[in-house]
């Protein structure tokens, strides 16, 4: 399986990174309270940073606004991830538990300030690619068994099946979402070389940290940009 992304991205945006990395061998089906707390201090935290702030203004959050409205996208009906996590987060510090992998996602995340998708590849067909939507697309929104159509030009996560996430980072399918079962996770974190690229590295490494410590599971890491815009998560 090969994670690429598409020229056509790179045109519009050759800042634009991601830091992958592929955790293989996790066992996810019992529950680590260590990573109720880690999320419950990290929402604190933030927290107590955001509260009487305007959200919007935020380096990490302006910057996907910007890229979002370049494209034609309102970012106001499609917040970014990251963003709509903080404004939800500022307003009050409560966050729920998932299960022990969502939260460690979800900590470091919120923490580092930026978008982290976590797909389960057994769950996936083909190569998984960062690209615009075409004629023909679906997708199977979150919580539901029903798939609809992707308008043509939209930037998605999609692989050889279906579009995984829609308008970039704005919200993952139900195909690929993390239960206890998943084992073999591919975990992205998107930024842009000339804004957030220390947040994404500093969250690769947190993650990776994370999962060594509480999962004990073999890591790969990858770097993708317009410069190397392709990556073999198989090796």
């Amino acid at each position: 399986m090969k994670f690429c992304i598409s020229q056509e991205i790179f045109n519009n945006f050759p800042n634009f990174c991601v830091a992958v990395i592929v955790g293989e061998g996790i066992d996810n089906t019992a529950p680590v309270p260590e990573t109720e707390k880690i999320l419950a201090t990290v929402v604190a935290e933030i927290h107590n940073l955001l509260k009487d702030t305007n959200v919007r203004e935020r380096k990490e959050v302006a910057v996907w606004r910007e890229a979002f409205q370049l494209l034609g996208i309102n970012p106001n009906k499609y917040p970014s991830s990251i963003e709509a996590l903080l404004k939800r987060i500022a307003k009050k510090p409560q966050f729920p538990g998932i299960n022990s992998v969502v939260n460690l996602v979800n900590s470091v995340g919120i923490k580092n300030m930026v978008p982290i998708g976590a797909h389960d590849m057994d769950k996936m067909q083909g190569d998984i690619q960062i690209r615009f939507s075409r004629e023909g697309d679906l997708f199977t929104p979150f919580g539901s068994a029903e798939q609809e159509e992707v308008p043509p030009g939209e930037p998605v996560y999609a692989d050889d099946l279906e579009v995984r996430t829609r308008m970039w980072v704005w919200r993952q399918g139900e195909k690929n979402k993390i239960t206890p079962a998943s084992s073999r996770i591919f975990f992205p974190i998107d930024g842009f070389n000339d804004a957030t690229k220390q947040n994404i590295l500093s969250a690769g490494d947190e993650l990776a940290h994370y999962l060594n410590q509480f999962f004990q599971c073999s890591i790969r890491r990858y770097w993708v940009d317009k410069d190397s815009p392709q990556a073999d998560l198989e090796e």
